[in-house]
């Protein structure tokens, strides 16, 4: 690209924590970043506001943190709802490299994980985005410092999305609420013409892939074949690409 890099300080979710877990204090890091979507009448948080974790005591299940205007309050993670963990990180954007917004808002009409070009960004953090439906926005990352890099996105927030080719990253070791057969049909099914999967054991991806997490209904006496089922065939007459060995097997499926 050519273009001169710029570190900028982001928020990135911890994608590890579940729902249930944010309602343990010892879930929570020193340093973690909180983003109250819905905030608390009772502890007097606004919706959208942040606060910064101080201190976690497990045994009494209380976090204690600090908001943004220096107030330090504790309080049991069970009684809030709409919590959102980041821990801070850095980040280097050039003009030119493909982005995408970690966190919806309502203020610049932006859905998570949306996609866009950086076609401006400075030293003091402002940036100016062309997204990929052709509109214009701008924005100082401070305010919104949710912005990652966007050449490849997660099975889930890949959904409604479409690309020529798709290059899918299956580990086999995240269990079985990450790899599954929902996951293998929504991230091959993005792919208009070609998608291979590279995995870590290709032994154990076809029983991983083929892991039913849905509650079908009583009417539902039989669903669609498993994804594996339909990928294990493909791949057992392919031998995986050697520049790709180093990093996983390809499995090479056709879609046309």
């Amino acid at each position: 690209m050519g273009q001169e890099e710029r570190k900028i300080r982001v928020l990135d979710s911890r994608q590890e924590m579940t729902g249930a877990d944010r309602q343990w204090a010892g879930q929570y890091e020193e340093g973690d970043v909180v983003r109250y979507t819905r905030g608390s009448k009772v502890l007097g948080i606004e919706p959208g506001e942040y606060a910064r974790v101080q201190n976690v005591d497990p045994k009494e299940n209380r976090v204690t943190i600090e908001r943004e205007n220096g107030e330090h309050q504790t309080y049991d993670p069970r009684r809030l709802s709409g919590v959102t963990v980041y821990h801070e990180t850095e980040r280097a954007f050039s003009e030119g490299d493909r982005v995408q917004f970690t966190a919806p808002s309502r203020e610049l009409h932006v859905a998570n994980r949306e996609l866009g070009t950086i076609e401006k960004i400075d030293d003091a953090g402002d940036v100016r985005l062309r997204m990929d439906s052709g509109r214009e926005v701008a924005f100082n990352i401070r305010e919104h410092p949710h912005l990652d890099h966007g050449y490849a996105v997660t099975s889930h927030s890949s959904q409604g999305q479409t690309a020529e080719r798709v290059l899918v990253h299956v580990d086999t070791e995240k269990g079985e609420q990450l790899v599954n057969s929902r996951m293998a049909y929504v991230s091959v099914s993005r792919g208009q013409y070609d998608a291979q999967i590279y995995t870590n054991d290709k032994s154990e991806l076809g029983r991983d892939l083929s892991r039913d997490v849905s509650q079908p209904t009583a009417t539902q006496s039989q669903g669609p074949e498993p994804m594996a089922q339909k990928i294990e065939p493909v791949a057992a007459q392919q031998e995986a690409p050697e520049q790709a060995q180093d990093h996983g097997h390809s499995l090479g499926m056709g879609l046309g």
